[in-house]
């Protein structure tokens, strides 16, 4: 049996600058597959670090020949390339297997399956354990009814069979396969942090978030579970990828890092491994930043150079609209705590809510203006499928655009009560221009004394994220 996993060629998300990561969703799979089963030949093929093209793409199927092609689509705006990775498999091979998943095929796997007849599968929610029993009877479709956490089609009819359940212990999982793409390892990099020569990693603490905001995919992906690896397995892991890979940035896959003694612990086991110049990047919630202010310190030691932050609004009640669960308060206490212990606080906002106007929108600009984080990251409310926003949206006709690959939280994908969509993409610019446009702030990040946001500013100065912005509307 020959698989072969697929990152398509697709483009990035521009708002963070240069990078190129590496896929973890599909390389975690194949870890997974390979020890699990013996008799299974394994290729990983990341078509963006490899430089392959769709005409690419179908030669080396040809030439790996595979009975079963996995292509997985973590976001919405990558489903329309996922669809033809599995396209150009079939224009391959009809024979071949094609099985899909991640958030957005598994919330739209009925849809998904009668629109796309280039799809067999679509493994739902955790995929590990269900693409293992799924390949053990790839040339036995009688057994697919009983195999659970899958959606498929057999002679014209669509079938769900009921979900999986979670995997309960974490630390049952491999190490994620950065073995399987072997020296594109070195090609994975985040330029405006660490350069281009810096390996990045991606690793996983924990899945899942026991919050459940009414935006956001990942709660609703996990069964509104939390779990997480022990913190000396997480330090196992990034010193695993230090030695074996030589990277030296890590950054952190998880939705919600979490709070408490945990993060203490986690600090502590990273100092253990004395891994020189380290550096990692989590994101969190403002609330748990403040909660962990006595970590902070110990955090910045072992390595944390940066933290995403989900600041949103500073409209208490579009916060709680989105269940959020948060104060304003804890937003700008949290800026403050991070600047304090030099760790780079990274700030997003959320502007195109259903009440915005004008006037509301340009407050959230004076506002990212006055906190002054060390970044920003403005995004505009998209309603993936499977979120609260969705379904509201979609049940009251707000949505004006199904093109999947616009979901990217950089389109306008509908309007509020006063603007149209147009105009909430003309105010994303503005966010960008407002909060990146300002000539002190860009001084005093291109002549910073802290390495990390000297380079960043520089990169993303020279990148023209305002040009970008500008030519979407």
């Amino acid at each position: 049996m020959r698989v072969l996993f697929v990152e398509p060629p697709k483009d990035v998300w521009f708002v963070m600058g240069e990078y190129l990561p590496p896929p973890y969703g599909i390389i975690q799979l194949a870890a997974h597959l390979e020890s699990k089963l013996d008799d299974v030949e394994i290729q990983v093929l990341d078509c963006n670090a490899e430089g392959v093209d769709w005409n690419g793409l179908e030669k080396r199927i040809e030439e790996f020949n595979p009975n079963i092609v996995a292509s997985s689509s973590l976001a919405t705006c990558n489903a329309y390339v996922t669809v033809r990775t599995l396209e150009t498999a079939k224009k391959v091979n009809p024979e071949i297997l094609t099985v899909t998943g991640g958030q957005h095929f598994t919330v739209t796997a009925q849809e998904s399956l009668e629109q796309y007849p280039e799809v067999d599968v679509i493994v739902r929610g955790e995929g590990e354990e269900t693409l293992v029993e799924l390949i053990k009877n790839a040339n036995d479709h009688s057994a697919f009814p009983r195999i659970r956490g899958i959606s498929f089609r057999h002679e014209g009819k669509i079938y769900h069979n009921p979900p999986r359940p979670l995997i309960e212990n974490l630390e049952e999982l491999p190490y994620p396969g950065y073995h399987l793409v072997g020296n594109l390892v070195r090609k994975y990099h985040f330029a405006a942090m660490a350069g281009r020569r810096n390996p990045y990693i991606l690793i996983e603490g924990s899945r899942g978030c026991n919050h459940s905001c009414a935006y956001c995919t990942q709660w609703l992906h996990w069964m509104g579970r939390w779990r997480a690896k022990s913190p000396r397995r997480i330090a196992d892991e990034m010193e695993y990828c230090y030695n074996n890979f030589g990277s030296r940035l890590i950054w952190f896959t998880d939705d919600n890092v979490g709070s408490g003694e945990r993060i203490g612990e986690i600090a502590d086991e990273i100092l253990k491994r004395r891994m020189k110049d380290l550096m990692w990047f989590v994101q969190a919630r403002c609330d748990d930043i403040v909660n962990n202010e006595r970590f902070l310190p110990k955090l910045r030691r072992s390595g944390l150079m940066w933290v995403l932050l989900g600041v949103e609004t500073l409209d208490q009640a579009v916060l709680n609209g989105y269940g959020k669960n948060m104060r304003v308060e804890d937003i700008k206490t949290a800026v403050k705590l991070l600047r304090e212990n030099g760790i780079a606080a990274h700030a997003m906002f959320i502007i195109g809510a259903r009440k915005d106007t004008a006037e509301s929108i340009a407050k959230i600009r004076e506002f990212a203006n006055e906190l002054d984080p060390d970044f920003a990251i403005f995004s505009i409310l998209t309603p993936f499928p499977g979120t609260r926003i969705y379904e509201e949206a979609r049940r009251n006709g707000w949505i004006e655009d199904y093109n999947w690959a616009h979901y990217d939280m950089v389109h306008a994908i509908m309007p509020t009560e006063t603007l149209s969509r147009m105009e909430v993409q003309k105010e994303l610019y503005m966010c960008y221009r407002s909060f990146y446009g300002s000539w002190n702030r860009r001084l005093k990040g291109l002549f910073s004394t802290n390495k990390l946001l000297r380079r960043a500013y520089r990169h993303m100065t020279a990148k023209g994220i305002l040009t970008q912005l500008r030519a979407l509307f």
